[in-house]
This record gives structure tokens, sequence and C-alpha cells, in this order.
């Protein structure tokens, strides 16, 4: 059981620097446009990357040709397009509002793979999807917090953001050979810096990056922290435990969010916020309890 244990405080601390992102984006977006941040993020990971592969003695990935062009998409999606949503829709809304609407990534990743896979719905994914959606509608349409705290657009942006996480987990589906852990984040780092950078050099000529020491830091954050740190938790809290109980842990994400959007900010969290995390935490939870609940009484 300890080992069990260690597993779940694993899963729950990388979950927990997935909810800082929000947070780290916030602050990176007032020094940095989000392609030169997203460039320096992946510039900054990579080499940590690459260490790893080495001293694990991982085997460097060969793809053919199919999964070469799945593997630029991923990068374009949910390497590139998920950190460069996120940090523009956080310039717009709330941290909390954000860190909300990343948790509903089980429910968007179900209706993409039904719209663009044609994979049914079950009746609980269905009712999740409701129940995930409900969550969005009460913090998009809260206008009771501080001006500025709410944007319609900025919460459009970070539905994009999980939106393009979305397909990168259905793209990743598709690949024949499939990667590694380490080598699948190796690459997925080194296909976003190089379609990231060119965007990335274009802001810096048209002078949109500040020199900001806090942004700057919540860069390097989000790449050691989130990126790197974050990966190592996940894969080694996941890889002793069900898929059904890592998944459920994904509901830690939102409330870390929240909380440090309160603590580190200072965003005020009313009920409606309160509410709509709630009802994404139930949409997680509906996801993995019944699944959950057939490993642990068998066949």
């Amino acid at each position: 059981m300890s080992h069990r244990y260690r597993a779940y405080l694993c899963l729950a601390l990388a979950m927990t620097t997935v909810g800082s992102t929000v947070v780290a984006s916030k602050v990176i977006g007032t020094g940095f446009s989000p392609f030169a941040a997203t460039a320096l993020r992946f510039a900054i990971a990579l080499p940590v990357f690459a260490a790893l592969m080495v001293a694990t003695r991982t085997a460097w990935p060969k793809p053919d040709r199919h999964d070469r062009l799945l593997l630029l998409a991923q990068a374009a999606a949910g390497s590139v397009g998920y950190t460069v949503f996120l940090i523009a829709g956080t310039k717009l809304t709330s941290a909390a509002d954000a860190g909300i609407m990343v948790g509903t990534l089980p429910a968007v990743a179900a209706i993409a793979a039904a719209v663009l896979l044609r994979e049914p719905l079950a009746p609980k994914m269905l009712l999740s999807i409701g129940l995930a959606t409900a969550g969005v509608l009460v913090v998009a349409t809260d206008r009771g917090g501080p001006a500025g705290a709410h944007s319609l657009a900025g919460d459009g942006l970070i539905l994009m953001a999980v939106f393009c996480e979305s397909v990168f987990i259905l793209l990743n589906k598709r690949l024949r050979v499939p990667l590694s852990p380490l080598a699948l984040s190796t690459t997925m780092a080194a296909l976003g810096l190089a379609t990231s950078l060119p965007f990335a050099l274009w802001d810096v000529v048209h002078g949109r990056v500040a020199l900001d020491a806090a942004a700057f830091l919540g860069v390097a954050y989000y790449a050691l922290v989130p990126t790197v740190l974050g990966f190592w938790l996940w894969y080694a809290g996941s890889a002793r435990v069900s898929g059904a109980e890592a998944s459920l842990f994904t509901a830690v994400a939102p409330v870390a969010a929240v909380v440090l959007s309160s603590a580190w900010l200072g965003e005020r969290v009313g009920m409606p916020v309160v509410a709509g995390l709630m009802l994404v935490i139930a949409a997680v939870a509906l996801t993995a309890l019944p699944e959950l609940r057939r490993r642990v009484s068998g066949p």
C-alpha cells in the first residue's frame, strides 16, 4: 500500500503543477507574447529532456512519414497551440476561470473523439459532458467579480487551448508506433520549439517582448516544473496504478488552479467559481469512478 500511496502523491503533485500553469501563464503574459513564451519554454525544457533520454538510455524515435506528420500536428496543437491559447486567454480572463476550464479536458476530449473519430458516447460520458459544460457556463456567465476579472473572449481562448490538447490526445492514438512517454515529451519539445520559433522571432523583431524578470521566471518555471518535473511525477505515479485511478487525479488540476489563483494572484473566489469547480470535479469523477470500482471489485 505504501507504493500505491506514493503513486497517489506523485499524481496529485503532477496535477498541481498542471493547475499552476494558469497562474504562470498569467504572469508570463505581462512580459512575453504567447509565441515568444512558448518558444522559450521549449528552448529551456528540450536540453533537460535530451539529457534524460541519454541518462535513461531511452531509444531515440525513428518514425515513418505517416507518424512524422502526426507528431508535427501533435506539436502544433498540443504543444504550441495549447500554450499560446492558454497565455493569450489568461491575459483577458482570471486564472481561476482558466483553471476550471482546463479541468474540462476529459469531457472535451470525449466530444472531439465522437466528432472526429466517430467514437460512441456512453450515457455516463454524456452526463459528464453535461456537468462539465454546466461548470463552464456558470463560470463564464459570472459577472459578480472585479472589473476585468472575467472575459468571454478570454474564456473562449482557454477553451481553444483545451481543444488543442484534446486533439493532441486523439492524434496520439493514431501513431503507428507509439513512443515511450519520455521520447514523446522530448519530440514534442523539439517540434514545439521548431514550430513556434519563427513566430517568436517575428514578435521579437516587432518589439512584442518586454524584458520583464517576473515573466522570464514564469517561463522558466513553466518549462522546468510543469513540463519536466510534472511529466516525471505523472508517469512515476501512473506506472503504479490503473488508468482509471490516474484519470481521477486530473480533478486536482482545477482545484490547484483556483487555490493558487487566490493565494498567489489574490483573485477573488466567489460562489459561482466554487460552483463551477464542483461541477467540473463531478464530471471528472463520473468518468473515472465506475471503471475504478470495476477494477477494485474484480470480474
